[in-house]
C-alpha cells in the first residue's frame, strides 16, 4: 500500500502483484470481500407488487389451501387489462409456495417406528388386475390379501376373487396364523368394511363384532390406521407393491401369463412368497420366539345365511342363484358364505357346495347351476331346456355348449332337446364328463352331430377274459393251529 504514496495507481498496482482494475475497486472500497454485503435487488419491477398484500394475502389468510392458479383466475377476472396472460403464473407459485412455508398452517410429522418382535401384524387388500393375468385365456380380476409382520417382513399372500369382505378376511387371516404357527399381539388394517363400519358416524363402538369376536378368539388387539393416512401402515403398503412387482418379474421368467385353472395361479403365488420368506428366516425365527400361540381350533370365517329352496330347484344367496338336489324343495338351508365358495347345510349335514357367484350390477340374475341337480327333472320335462333361465350355466364344459349350438342349428327344437338332455344324462349316469366332452368335441370336428347311444358305445371299457387254468393253492388249516400253538 506504501507504494501508492509514491507511485501511480498502475504502477503500484504492477508492484503489489495484480491489475489495475482491482487497484481501481480497492481505492473506491478498502474493505475485504467478506466485509463486504452484496447489494442485491430485482432485476425487473416486481408484477405483483400491487396485488399481493391489499388482495391475495387476505385470500390466503382465510384459507391457505387455495390454488395460485385459481388465484390468478381471480385476479384475470377482476382487472384483465393487468394480467392479460398466464405469463405470472410461476412467479404467483412460488410466492404461494413461500407464504405457505412461513405463514401456513402446521403440517403432519411422520414419526418412524421402532418394531418389536411379535409385536405387530398387518392385513391389507391390494387390486391385482394390473399383472394381467388370466385363466384359460380369460382375464381373471382379483385382489390379493397380504400379511406381514412387521419386524422381520414375513409374508402371506392370497388370491382373493371379491371384495374386501369379512370371510375374505378372516379366512386368510387364519390361514396365515396358522401357516406362521403363532399369533402376534396385534393386527392392524385400514379401515376395512370387513373390519369396521366405516358408514355410521353415531356408532359408538367403531369394530364390528363379527371382527371384535374374532380378534378376541386369537387374543389379539385390533386396531387401525386413520382414515386417509396410509403412511401409517407404511409396513405393508409397501410391501404390496414390492410382492406385485416380484410376481410381475416371476410372470416375465415364466414366459405366460395365462393359467389353466385358477388353482395353477394360486399355487404360483405361493411360490413365489415362499421364495420371498426364505430371506427372512433369520429375522423370522426371533419373530416365531416372541409369538404367541395359538388356540385349540379355528373360529368362524364365513358369514351366514338362511336360504330357502324354491320349487324352481335352487336358492337364493346375495341375488345369485344357486342350484340344490329336488329332494331338498320346500327345506331351509343354512349357507355358510366363504370368499370364493358357498357351503348349504341342512341341519348339520352338508347337502350342496358351490363356487362362488357375484351378482351383476345390471339388474340381469346370475346363475350357478350343477346339472346333476336337475337332470332327472329334465329326462321327464326334455323341451324345458330349449326356454330355461339357466340353460347356459347347466353346461359343465364348453363341449357341451358347442354340442347344443349345433344339434340346435342342425336340429327341430324337440330332437334337439332330447339329444343334449341324453348327453348331460350320460355324462351324469357314467360318470365321463371329462371323457365324454372329448367325444363330443372330435365329433363335432368330424361335421357330425353328437348322438348319446352312439357315445355310449365308445364309452364302454374293453372285455378282459381271464384264463381258465388260473391255479388256486388253498392254505392247510392244520397250519393255523400250528401258530396258535406257538404263540401260547
Amino acid at each position: 500500500m506504501t507504494d501508492r504514496r509514491n507511485h501511480s495507481q498502475r504502477v503500484a498496482a504492477s508492484r503489489a502483484g495484480f491489475s489495475e482494475r482491482t487497484a481501481r475497486r480497492l481505492d473506491a472500497d478498502p474493505r475485504l470481500p467478506s466485509q463486504r454485503k452484496p447489494a442485491r435487488g430485482r432485476t425487473v419491477p416486481d408484477p405483483l407488487e400491487a396485488v399481493w398484500e391489499p388482495i391475495l394475502v387476505p385470500i390466503l389468510s382465510r384459507d391457505p389451501a387455495v390454488q395460485a392458479v385459481t388465484l390468478l383466475r381471480h385476479l384475470q377476472l377482476n382487472d384483465p387489462d393487468a394480467f392479460p396472460d398466464d405469463r405470472v403464473r410461476r412467479t404467483l407459485e412460488r410466492r404461494v409456495r413461500d407464504w405457505r412455508a412461513l405463514h401456513g398452517p402446521e403440517r403432519d410429522v411422520i414419526f418412524r417406528q421402532t418394531p418389536e418382535p411379535g409385536r405387530m401384524a398387518l392385513s391389507d387388500f391390494t387390486d391385482a388386475r394390473g399383472l394381467g393375468v388370466t385363466i384359460a385365456e380369460q382375464p381373471l380380476a382379483h385382489r390379493l390379501y397380504h400379511f406381514v409382520l412387521a419386524y422381520s417382513g414375513w409374508e402371506h399372500a392370497a388370491v382373493v376373487l371379491g371384495g374386501e369382505s369379512f370371510p375374505a378376511l378372516a379366512e386368510n387371516l387364519q390361514n396365515a396364523l396358522w401357516t406362521l404357527g403363532g399369533v402376534p399381539q396385534e393386527h392392524r388394517t385400514d379401515s376395512l368394511s370387513a373390519a369396521y363400519r366405516n358408514l355410521d358416524a353415531h356408532a359408538a363402538a367403531d369394530i364390528t363384532r363379527r371382527y371384535e369376536s374374532f380378534c378376541g378368539h386369537y387374543g389379539m388387539l385390533a386396531s387401525r390406521n386413520n382414515p386417509g393416512e396410509a403412511h401409517e401402515n407404511g409396513s405393508i403398503e409397501a410391501h404390496n407393491n414390492h410382492l406385485k412387482v416380484a410376481l410381475d418379474q416371476a410372470l416375465i421368467l415364466r414366459g405366460s401369463r395365462d393359467f389353466p385353472d385358477l388353482a395353477s395361479w394360486r399355487r404360483f403365488v405361493d411360490e413365489v412368497v415362499a421364495r420371498r420368506n426364505r430371506r427372512r428366516e433369520a429375522a423370522a425365527r426371533i419373530e416365531m420366539a416372541a409369538l404367541r400361540p395359538l388356540p385349540a381350533r379355528r373360529t368362524t370365517d364365513f358369514t351366514e345365511v338362511v336360504a330357502r329352496v324354491t320349487k324352481t330347484g335352487g336358492f337364493l344367496v346375495h341375488s345369485v342363484f344357486y342350484s340344490a338336489p329336488s329332494q331338498l324343495i320346500g327345506q331351509r338351508l343354512r349357507v355358510h358364505v366363504h370368499d370364493d365358495r358357498i357351503e348349504a347345510f341342512l341341519g348339520a349335514t352338508h347337502v350342496v357346495t358351490h363356487p362362488r357367484r357375484r351378482g351383476r350390477g345390471d339388474g340381469v340374475r346370475v346363475h350357478c347351476v350343477n346339472y346333476r341337480h336337475v337332470i332327472h327333472a329334465l329326462r321327464r320335462k326334455p323341451q324345458a331346456l330349449a326356454g330355461s333361465i339357466y340353460r347356459d350355466g347347466l353346461f359343465p364344459r364348453s363341449e357341451y355348449a358347442e354340442a347344443w349350438a349345433a344339434l340346435s342349428a342342425a336340429l327341430p327344437r324337440r330332437d334337439a332337446c332330447r339329444r343334449m338332455v341324453d348327453l348331460l344324462g350320460l355324462a351324469h349316469d357314467e360318470g365321463c364328463e371329462a371323457e365324454l366332452a372329448s367325444l363330443i368335441a372330435d365329433t363335432l370336428g368330424q361335421g357330425a352331430l353328437p348322438e348319446a347311444l352312439a357315445l355310449k358305445r365308445r364309452l364302454e371299457p374293453r372285455r378282459r377274459v381271464l384264463p381258465d387254468d388260473t391255479p388256486v393253492a388253498l392254505t392247510d388249516l392244520a397250519s393255523f393251529d400250528a401258530l396258535l400253538e406257538g404263540s401260547a
